[in-house]
């Protein structure tokens, strides 16, 4: 008993003195080149998803914001910017029963307008004048319906000097630099929607895709399309 006794004391005092021992290191374990290009995919995959979300966010929440300055021009005359430091205010209200749209457009200011509504070229007359009214837009944003557009629909396009309505009489697809579009050619009042082509293409290229209408007497429908 006094063996064991002394034995267990021997033993306590030992591991009282004992020191804790260090566990080996582990080995780093670095990602392979393989490993590090999936996670630069996916980020990449992720960015371009963020984006391609923010883009119509923008143009819808643009659009919202034009339409109380529309408004604005409408009961006071004055043009009005749809926030206070844009280039740009909204010059016409284009309607698209057929497809149940509607869409504002904006002045030629600079390119980044584009992103916020179709753009009435600087180039071109204003609606209902002799000649053409060229409006620009997205094909992904706000001239993602065009594809829609058929020759008979309707378009009425509202201005701060009156309402008209124009028939579409067709489409065709041509170069950016060899359009044919002469806007002051003194010919009956038209218009043409111009976007990108191919519409459903992802990075923009040479060509355009250009919709015709050209005024009509015949009175504005009844009917009112719903908002973009």
């Amino acid at each position: 008993m006094c063996d064991w006794f002394m034995r267990t004391e021997a033993f306590l005092a030992t591991a009282k003195d004992a020191r804790p021992i260090a566990p080996k290191p582990k080995p780093q374990r670095h990602a392979s080149p393989r490993a590090l290009t999936a996670i630069a995919f996916l980020i990449a995959g992720a960015l371009i998803a963020a984006q391609a979300l923010y883009i119509p966010a923008k143009a819808q929440i643009a659009q919202i914001l034009m339409s109380n300055a529309w408004e604005h021009q409408l009961s006071t005359g004055d043009p009005a910017r749809p926030w206070p430091w844009a280039d740009f205010t909204p010059t016409a209200k284009l309607s698209f029963p057929g497809q149940n749209r509607t869409v504002l457009a904006v002045t030629d200011a600079a390119g980044e307008s584009l992103a916020f509504g179709p753009t009435l070229m600087a180039a071109s007359v204003k609606p209902g004048a002799r000649g053409v009214a060229v409006f620009a837009a997205h094909r992904d944003t706000h001239f993602a319906f065009l594809k829609d557009v058929k020759p008979g629909d309707e378009i009425a396009v509202e201005s701060r000097d009156g309402a008209r309505r124009f028939r579409v009489t067709g489409s065709q697809v041509v170069r950016w630099d060899a359009s044919g579009i002469q806007t002051h050619d003194g010919g009956a009042p038209r218009i043409a929607l111009v976007t990108c082509w191919p519409l459903d293409a992802k990075t923009p290229g040479p060509m355009r895709y250009v919709v015709w209408a050209e005024l009509t007497p015949e009175p504005l429908s009844a009917s009112t399309p719903s908002q973009v």
